[in-house]
């Protein structure tokens, strides 16, 4: 009985040990999944020893088959689809947004299962597109990368999306824009499950100085950062939220209180070029972004972005990046 209690203490003294399930997508993202489940590796040991006495792992899969990431490199499940009420966490990284079928059927029926268990679930860089997917982000704000809020915004319209902030844990749902903010996010359940030490413990291994709080502004640097006179950031901000070309320009020269004259006097001065250029810079900086992320017609994309037919979109767009849109896309098709 004696020895009992004190077992009892023991248990009660020792740190939670962590357990976090991951899915990969197909051309997952290999940096945010590394940066993720290392910061768990070095919070669960000290001294880079590497044991799993504060935190356990496994890489969830329907098969065993090896999964390709983006870059090419292969990760093998180390566990198949168990009953997810295992784990603390279950985080699924997404990858590359033009494949068809990220994941198979039974991976979104194992999802469904552990929303419905109330395991908390993750979607980290573009795994919340599958979450959403599923119907998993329903009622819960969801945090994406600025490079695709557009693509969630068009895909799921009735979710609310933020991109401003690194990373979200809403509930029982999270979401994380991916890079190096997957550390940030594993630090905060390292300091939340385990310890604040466990967590402290991992940034310095990673040399990492301090995580990021989910507050933590995005780091993108937007074109009109550039410019100090107000009237010129007002307007490039009123060019990226009419991406499709909508706003004339006297249009934009009235937004500012200005003729159209002497907003080109204006923009020459601070940019050294017209606000017409300027335009078709941030629209076919879009259409790079579109070819990425998605199989849509090149003639789409062209009116997407404010362009009345393919051939001029074509030409627009060799003559700011010396190449076609059809051999960009058709490069990034194989490297996939």
């Amino acid at each position: 009985m004696r020895s009992q209690q004190y077992r009892q203490k023991d248990e009660a003294a020792s740190p939670k040990r962590l357990k976090v399930g991951f899915v990969l997508a197909r051309s997952f993202t290999l940096s945010a999944f590394a940066m993720f489940v290392d910061t768990l590796r070095l919070a669960s040991d000290e001294h880079d020893r590497s044991g799993r006495v504060l935190a356990d792992w496994q890489v969830l899969g329907s098969t065993r088959h090896l999964i390709t990431s983006s870059c090419g490199v292969q990760v093998a499940p180390t566990s198949d689809f168990v009953d997810p009420t295992r784990f603390d966490y279950i985080v699924v990284v997404g990858g590359l947004l033009t494949i068809e079928r990220p994941v198979d059927q039974q991976t979104i029926d194992f999802l469904k299962l552990a929303g419905t268990k109330r395991v908390p679930l993750i979607g980290l860089c573009t795994g919340s597109f599958i979450l959403a997917e599923a119907g998993l982000m329903t009622r819960h704000e969801t945090c994406v990368s600025w490079l695709h809020a557009r693509a969630f915004q068009e895909r799921f319209p009735g979710l609310a999306v933020r991109y401003d902030r690194i990373f979200n844990l809403d509930r029982q749902r999270g979401s994380c824009a991916g890079g190096s903010s997957a550390a940030d996010m594993a630090a905060a359940l390292v300091r939340r499950c385990i310890s604040p030490e466990a967590e402290r413990n991992a940034l310095e291994v990673l040399q990492i100085e301090k995580a990021r709080s989910p507050a933590h502004i995005q780091p993108r640097r937007p074109l009109y950062e550039e410019y100090e006179d107000s009237r010129v950031r007002a307007v490039m901000i009123m060019m990226e939220q009419h991406i499709d070309g909508g706003m004339s320009i006297p249009k934009l020269a009235a937004s500012v209180g200005l003729s159209r004259r002497q907003l080109e006097r204006l923009f020459l001065r601070e940019t050294g070029t017209s606000p017409a250029k300027v335009y078709a810079k941030v629209r076919l900086e879009r259409a790079s972004v579109l070819l990425a992320q998605s199989r849509s017609p090149l003639i789409e994309i062209a009116l997407d972005v404010g362009f009345h037919s393919a051939s001029q979109f074509t030409r627009s767009f060799k003559r700011l990046y010396g190449r076609t849109p059809s051999s960009v896309r058709s490069n990034r098709a194989e490297i996939r």
